[in-house]
């Protein structure tokens, strides 16, 4: 039961009133909420993981706000930007779960489409809000000195760092210091996200040195390779993560490219005849070659392990969070119902939550898209309403970068896809309906979780949660929205096709498979090719491989179709290269129901990778992080442990000084989390994000053009192709880290800086 409430006064007294739920406000966190979602979307496919966006929302909201005031316009309330931070949050949790789940419709065998998303987003990101808000009693107030949320608190100390009260400032000079430190903070983010953004653009766009330096070994490592993305999203990704994280994936990697490959060209290189799954002769194979043939199996093998051990390992603090998250809401249920005369207890009335749920999961059932029946809709309310009271809760206790969602989603796979085999539903005809499940369920968990968050940061700084929760619907209705446009957009501007002359000559589809087959044409760069009219027919090998053919009326194959999100073609016929997407965790989810639902799998190699990550549990190492590190090329994970050897650096000099200045270890790990390079590192995520997506959707329109400039980069740049142009390509990206670590010492030097400003 909830413990009693310790004395707390928020910030912003009740009696004040203060512009809080405006149109300024929503539609500037909505669009924030946008771009910061379109931002995860593409790391969640690069990496298969996303990080927070509320304090960078928070911190260019603030920004945003004043440089409206500096030109006559009016400063907005800390209660509107509470609002907007509230409103564009919401798209980061709905991009993970996005992306973590939808794209696995081309791994089984379907046509990825752009309405499908939309519903899963919407209706997953609103019944994840709708189910948390009975629960903020229980877990935001009542249990305020208990449940931390890292996150919100930080969040809400932004906040009020930010808030431009002129008169508080001129009587408490403490307050000023903290007014001048919030524009040196969004001085950090903008500066990092314009460094991101640059960079990618040139180079990705102009090619102005090589994207990913690589070094291909001969004998005695045949084979083997090292290769190292050297873009600014990665390394700020491994700063935000640390360098724990990051070795271990880094060591995935290294165990991939320079044990596994070599050994897989030793043994296969005398081979006659290729060796299933793959179709070309091993000796034949580059690096990447046998990763696309064989190590994807073992990688995903490793990673659908891991994810299930993970699982495994956190459910007691599921099954406590559960319990202890039940009884709260039982025991506020009295008390949920009432109207308080303050209007920071006030909530969406209940009548409204329960109608909206009703509303959606109506929604769910009906929809054709999902193919959803009842018993998946009842799996649905069910698991959702858990794992978002677990989300909840578990957010208190650690926060959202650790919280589970990949095993409550993988959990919520398992049981589907169980019930499914129970009442015989299997085969491909149950895929779509058991996808939609844990979609739906994963993004409601994860938009649960951040919900709360949001929530904690309302309660502390004194906001009405009715308009949070209104801001928060709306804000991921609207990025909602986007969302399936931009994942579309990103895998057609990426698919490249292949000519089925080329890799299955001869091949034709079996006429039933054609009595419904819709049409298509060719997409993405190669789109001006060949402008006729095709049937679509997907054929599922016996190694439970799906691939997407374009075939005339006769039925013969012409076209091979391979996808940017976990294709394998990078190469235009022109020779310029196309940006593709990994995507480790959708891997996973599409690997759990075919595993369940069909058993066609490469049993073989996705063993192996199974036994890695019990070698590695029992060796006490964390087999997720190394698993992500095998399925994702070395060249990824090894720009991601740039970044965590970064935040090593920074980090070991912040302690030193910590244990100068006596503090704990835990406020030198807070403060760290705090520092200028968390933000730096947020905005070359965020800058090189969106300049990936913009480059990635602009191939199928400015194709001529890429070419011209690749080809007159190869002839005529140094940084680009040539001798040198490996360790010439290094240059730039050493200054891009060396800013990184600059930003990242200079906590202390900016406080002082501040401190100078005020006095």
């Amino acid at each position: 039961m909830a413990q009693p409430n310790p004395p707390f006064t928020p910030y912003i007294p009740a009696v004040t009133r203060l512009r809080e739920f405006t149109a300024r406000s929503v539609i500037v966190g909505s669009l924030l909420g946008i771009i910061f979602g379109a931002s995860s979307l593409y790391l969640a496919l690069k990496v298969g993981l996303t990080v927070s966006a509320s304090i960078p929302v928070a911190v260019i909201s603030v920004t945003l706000f004043r440089l409206w005031a500096k030109m006559g316009g009016r400063d907005a309330t800390i209660l509107e930007h509470n609002i907007a931070q509230t409103a564009g949050s919401a798209g980061e949790s709905l991009a993970f779960g996005a992306a973590v789940t939808m794209p696995a419709i081309l791994i089984l065998g379907f046509d990825l489409e752009a309405g499908r998303v939309l519903l899963v987003a919407v209706l997953g990101g609103l019944l994840g809000i709708l189910l948390m808000i009975p629960l903020r009693r229980p877990l935001i107030v009542q249990q305020h000195g208990e449940l931390k949320y890292p996150e919100g608190a930080a969040c809400a100390e932004v906040l009020k760092a930010g808030a431009n009260d002129e008169s508080r400032a001129a009587a408490d000079p403490a307050y000023a210091r903290e007014v001048a430190g919030a524009g040196i903070q969004a001085k950090t983010i903008f500066g990092g996200f314009a460094l991101g953004l640059l960079y990618k653009f040139g180079n990705s766009a102009l090619k102005l040195w090589k994207e990913a330096p690589e070094k291909v070994f001969g004998a005695p490592l045949k084979g083997g390779s090292v290769s190292c993305e050297i873009s600014p999203e990665m390394v700020g990704v491994g700063y935000i993560i640390g360098p724990r994280i990051a070795g271990v994936m880094a060591a995935g990697g290294v165990l991939s490219y320079l044990v596994l490959i070599p050994l897989i060209q030793y043994f296969g290189a005398g081979l006659a005849s290729p060796l299933a799954p793959g179709k070309k002769l091993i000796a034949d194979l580059s690096p990447n070659g046998i990763r696309s043939a064989y190590l994807l199996y073992i990688g995903a093998g490793a990673v659908a392990a891991g994810g299930l051990v993970s699982l495994l390992k956190s459910m007691p603090t599921l099954w406590r969070t559960l319990r202890a998250g039940l009884a709260d809401l039982a025991g506020a249920r009295d008390g949920a119902s009432g109207v308080s005369g303050d209007r920071r207890d006030r909530d969406l009335s209940l009548r409204w939550v329960a109608g909206g749920v009703f509303v959606l999961m109506a929604a769910i059932t009906l929809a054709p898209a999902l193919r959803m029946n009842l018993l998946g809709a009842g799996l649905i309310l069910v698991l959702g309403f858990l794992f978002v009271t677990v989300s909840s809760r578990l957010t208190g206790e650690v926060g959202s970068s650790s919280n589970p969602i990949s095993g409550m989603t993988i959990a919520t796979l398992l049981l589907t896809c169980l019930t499914f085999v129970a009442v015989g539903w299997t085969g491909s005809a149950h895929y779509v309906t058991a996808l939609s499940v844990g979609g739906i369920v994963c993004i409601a968990c994860s938009n649960g979780g951040t919900t709360s968050q949001d929530l904690k940061t309302g309660f502390l700084i004194g906001g009405t949660p009715r308009y949070q929760q209104l801001a928060i619907l709306i804000g991921a209705f609207a990025s909602a929205l986007v969302m399936g446009w931009v994942l579309l957009a990103m895998n057609n501007a990426g698919t490249i096709h292949v000519r089925a002359s080329e890799v299955a000559p001869g091949l034709v589809a079996p006429a039933q498979a054609l009595t419904h087959a819709p049409r298509a044409h060719l997409v993405g760069p190669m789109a001006a090719v060949d402008t006729q009219e095709y049937r679509v027919w997907h054929q599922t090998d016996t190694n439970g491989v799906a691939r997407k053919w374009l075939v005339d009326d006769s039925g013969k194959a012409v076209w091979l179709v391979d996808p940017a999100i976990t294709g394998t073609e990078s190469k235009l016929p022109s020779g310029a290269t196309v940006t593709k997407y990994d995507a480790p965790k959708t891997v996973l989810v599409s690997y759990i129901i075919k595993g369940v639902l069909d058993r066609k799998l490469p049993w073989d190699l996705v063993l192996i990778g199974v036994m890695i990550a019990l070698v590695l549990e029992l060796s006490g190492i964390p087999s997720l992080a190394f698993a992500v590190g095998v399925y994702l090329p070395i060249s990824t994970s090894l720009g991601i442990f740039v970044g965590g050897c970064v935040r090593w650096c920074v980090d070991r000099a912040a302690q030193t000084r910590g244990r100068l200045q006596g503090l704990t270890a835990s406020e030198i790990a807070a403060e760290s989390d705090r520092s200028p390079g968390v933000l730096m590192a947020s905005g070359y995520i965020a800058g090189g994000s969106i300049a990936g997506i913009g480059v990635a959707i602009s191939q199928g329109v400015t194709t001529e053009f890429n070419e011209s400039v690749e080809k007159w980069m190869t002839a005529n740049n140094p940084f680009f192709e040539g001798a040198s142009s490996d360790a010439l390509s290094l240059l730039p990206f050493a200054g891009l880290v060396a800013l990184l670590y600059l930003a990242g010492k200079s906590g202390e030097s900016q406080q002082k800086a501040a401190a100078g400003k005020t006095s």
